[in-house]
């Protein structure tokens, strides 16, 4: 596989309907609960930034064939030789760079839509969060496996503190039932083309409230399956994240 030439926001399409297996990496986040000047994805721990270390993680996705990524224009210049650097191009073909939207959701869908002119007709799309650098192997391939009786999978972890609901911000309003409540992680897969229809039947105003990336899947009627996910594949939010990250990554060297 050759690489494609860039060319505006994407590029020229050179190997029209070509993959099968693309990740969505998505790093447009700003960081802004982190409270400092650089996006907490391009923070270093152990010489490495946390998203170089995610795209190590992710290559273990062993079908994967091609990756695009969402990204502020000012990391392109960072991004583009790392990414040479993680994913040889003779194995992965970097598609481009994703305009962030403004939320996660639409951000998702840009993605979607410029990769639609590479897509084959059965393709899959696995999307991950750049600041969830302790992915496993493992995990990754259980979800791609159960994709295979599904329209996406998504793993998850069970509730564990009592949770409440507040109407005011204020007072309990009401318990909830914790053993129907469940906590999602990344990486979620899903069939590419229904996935992208079910986000594109969506409003500007509907997508700006999607909290969930399967929440467009669900309210389509995909059939979306649940698998164990990891304490370990936490998303680094806060600094006590980045340090808790730190200690791990420590270690396990």
């Amino acid at each position: 596989m050759t690489r494609q030439s860039i060319e505006g926001n994407l590029g020229t399409v050179e190997k029209a309907y070509t993959y099968s297996h693309c990740c969505i990496l998505l790093s447009g986040g700003v960081g802004s609960r982190m409270n400092e000047s650089t996006p907490k994805q391009y923070l270093p721990v152990a010489g490495r930034t946390v998203i170089e270390h995610t795209m190590y993680a992710i290559r273990n996705w062993k079908p994967l064939d091609s990756l695009i990524v969402v990204a502020d224009s000012h990391w392109k210049d960072y991004l583009s030789p790392l990414i040479e650097k993680v994913f040889p191009p003779e194995k992965v073909s970097f598609l481009g760079f994703s305009r962030p939207g403004v939320n996660r959701q639409m951000s998702v869908l840009n993605a979607l839509q410029d990769i639609s002119p590479y897509m084959r007709d059965r393709a899959c799309v696995m999307i991950h969060d750049a600041v969830r650098p302790l992915v496993s192997e493992s995990l990754i391939m259980t979800c791609n496996a159960s994709l295979s009786d599904s329209d996406g999978v998504m793993p998850f972890l069970p509730m564990k503190d009592t949770v409440y609901e507040s109407t005011d911000g204020r007072y309990i309003s009401k318990n909830l039932d914790r053993s129907m409540l469940i906590a999602g992680q990344t990486p979620e897969f899903y069939d590419y083309h229904k996935y992208l229809t079910a986000n594109e039947a969506l409003s500007e105003d509907e997508l700006a409230t999607v909290h969930g990336s399967s929440e467009p899947a669900v309210k389509a009627g995909m059939k979306i399956a649940l698998v164990p996910g990891e304490e370990s594949n936490f998303k680094i939010t806060t600094r006590e994240d980045l340090e808790r990250f730190k200690r791990m990554y420590e270690a396990r060297q």
